[in-house]
């Protein structure tokens, strides 16, 4: 007989939530029948009824007012769960193993966004208890954080960081550069050579900032070193600057809340579909470059401004709305119809965070401070939310590999992100449809995605973003901007490729010049109009913030709490402005680079013969990943 209270949240749920959920009714006598069979067969009949009962919840969370209570049950009813699998040592119906997972985390002098990282992935460990826990530590969950600093002192804050969560409970293991090297230099020579544009050399000078796809693969080797069971672990690849939760508007502003049950899904996924890729997306920052998202911004700022110049500056704030217009997926990106996307507003207006009471000035204030920070991938009117739409189990067929959130088999380790060595941006797109042409449906996408956090980090100085330099009087995209047109022209090259139905073993370099040479031609009409469409919205920017009819140029208005001019916020909006010519002016190297023909020919010549190369750099890592055992 299964005593009571074991089995408590259960009984208690069936008690107070009828009301809310009908069907928990019929569960209740099919719970009672349980609870009168044969011992031998109420454990499993026991485990496999909180299957079929999480997704009435989960409905119940969504679309119920009461959502932090709700969420109490919910998790606290997945630990009930947990703990009864590891009392019956058996799974319900649906499940025939747990697998282990072993989290991959490339980092990049980001400690601050690690930290955040890691107690994401505790807070979801000690709320859900998937896999229970043994002598202080989680049984199914490891972490692999990757060095990829460039400075000692952030080397070392990582470091400490994965003590400090290890000693919490959770096993993390810093994968430092001479574990990195020693781990290469057990490949034999000549497979090492081969695999070189996938993992990098170990002969390079420099080891660091070697980029995400090149860390991240280079983050398998350490994860095979410590894998049980090839056939019972997930390899789970995330970012540093996101988290295992999901965000919410209220009326008190954003929310942000551990409210997926990430493990029990994805085990979920794995023992009854033959998924060997699970990609989900992410939400709150966009996951694009500032140089696609310039356009799209710069018109809510003028329609904030317009806004703003209706009101006066000492009144209440009106920037925050009773009903919010969430946006739609990619609704931040200026070429979102590339993607067979389509926005549904031509604008979303700005929402102030000030919680407490205060005026238009400190609104302007709040604004001012943080609209710099979008060329550090920063969106103030368009950040995304999480949508309820239907069970979290629903999977559905992917195109798109988003690289800070995806989980593969043992046998989906061949699917690197490759060409991490041309440092491109789309990798995880040029990458999704390279493995959608070669295993389909098994490569899959689930409603299942992270918080992209970049915005609750306080301060950026000390952070590195590739393509991104701070030079004081500007912030320069040059590189991100080359690494964004090119990534484009990769991905739009291969994208044209697949849909036409030419496998990869079918590329020659006839087929590939004549494809990028059609999709290049395309792309430089797109960008030279998005060049010209920001530089016109500038213009009406500067234009309305200097009209000194609005309140925010009268003389000498300062700010009655800080005691600053107003002038010194409207500084900020300037430098905006500044930094956004700098970087789409006709005259901007990032724009001369990408009109130079001669720097286009040698880009693309690389990104040919790194396609051509594919399937045999491929094979080689195939062969690798096999062998592995024997070279370790």
């Amino acid at each position: 007989m299964i005593p009571a209270h074991k089995i408590s949240s259960l009984r208690q749920l069936m008690q107070t939530a009828q009301q809310d959920i009908p069907e928990l009714s019929s569960y209740e006598n099919t719970l009672n029948n349980i609870l009168q069979d044969k011992e031998s067969q109420q454990k499993v009949a026991l485990l496999t009824l909180y299957t079929h009962i999480f997704p009435l919840i989960e409905q119940w969370l969504w679309t119920a007012e009461e959502f932090e209570q709700i969420l109490v049950i919910y998790q606290r009813l997945f630990r009930e769960y947990e703990a009864l699998i590891e009392d019956f040592k058996i799974f319900p119906e649906t499940i025939s193993q747990q697998y282990d997972f072993i989290l991959s985390i490339p980092i990049a002098d980001r400690p601050e966004h690690l930290r955040g990282c890691l107690e994401s992935i505790f807070q979801i460990c000690q709320l859900y208890h998937y896999g229970g826990k043994t002598d202080g530590f989680f049984n199914k969950v490891s972490v692999i954080v990757t060095e990829d600093s460039k400075e000692s002192i952030h080397v070392q804050e990582n470091k400490k960081l994965t003590e400090e969560y290890s000693k919490k409970g959770l096993r993390v293991y810093h994968y430092s550069f001479k574990e990195q090297y020693d781990l290469m230099l057990k490949i034999p020579e000549q497979t090492r050579h081969h695999v070189r544009s996938i993992i990098g050399d170990p002969e390079t000078d420099n080891f660091y900032h070697k980029g995400q796809a090149v860390t991240r693969n280079l983050s398998y080797l350490k994860a095979l070193e410590i894998t049980q069971d090839k056939n019972n672990t997930l390899y789970y690849c995330v970012d540093s600057d996101q988290q295992f939760r999901v965000n919410r508007t209220t009326a008190q502003g954003d929310q942000y809340v551990y409210a997926l049950n990430y493990f029990y899904t994805i085990n979920h996924i794995f023992n009854t579909t033959d998924t060997a890729m699970l990609t989900g997306k992410l939400v709150c920052d966009p996951p694009v470059s500032p140089s696609v998202m310039t356009a799209n911004f710069l018109d809510d700022i003028i329609v904030f401004f317009q806004q703003l110049s209706d009101y006066q500056a000492l009144d209440s704030c009106q920037f925050h709305p009773k009903k919010k217009i969430e946006p739609d997926d990619a609704a931040y990106h200026d070429m979102a119809q590339l993607f067979g996307l389509k926005n549904t507003h031509a604008t979303y207006n700005y929402c102030c965070p000030i919680q407490t009471e205060h005026n238009h000035i400190a609104c302007l204030k709040s604004f001012s401070e943080r609209i710099n920070y979008f060329f550090f991938g920063e969106h103030l009117t368009r950040k995304t939310y999480f949508s309820y739409k239907g069970t979290l189990t629903d999977i559905a067929p992917a195109r798109t590999i988003y690289p800070g959130n995806y989980i593969t088999t043992f046998e989906g380790l061949k699917y690197i992100i490759p060409f991490g060595l041309l440092r491109l941006r789309m990798s995880g797109p040029t990458a999704g449809r390279l493995v959608q042409s070669e295993i389909k449906a098994r490569f899959a996408s689930i409603n299942l995605p992270m918080l992209h956090a970049r915005t609750l980090q306080t301060d950026f100085n000390d952070e590195y973003r590739p393509g991104v330099e701070d030079n004081h009087d500007n912030i320069d995209l040059t590189n991100e901007f080359e690494r964004q047109f090119f990534g484009d022209l990769m991905l739009f090259s291969v994208d044209r490729l697949t849909q036409s139905g030419i496998a990869i073993k079918e590329y020659t370099a006839k087929i590939l010049h004549e494809n990028f040479a059609q999709t290049e031609q395309e792309l430089l009409a797109l960008y030279a109009q998005k060049h010209k469409n920001v530089l016109q919205k500038c213009d009406v920017l500067e234009i309305l913030i200097n009209n000194n009819d609005h309140w925010w140029n009268q003389h000498n208005l300062m700010d009655p709490i800080t005691h600053c001019t107003i002038k010194e916020y409207m500084q900020q909006i300037q430098q905006f402005i500044n930094n956004v010519r700098h970087n789409f002016d006709k005259k901007s190297l990032a724009y001369k680079n990408i009109q130079s023909t001669d720097n286009r020919t040698l880009k693309i010549d690389l990104m040919i013969q790194a396609l051509l190369d594919y399937r045999h750099d491929r094979n080689s890592w195939d062969d690798m990943l096999i062998n592995w055992t024997t070279y370790s």
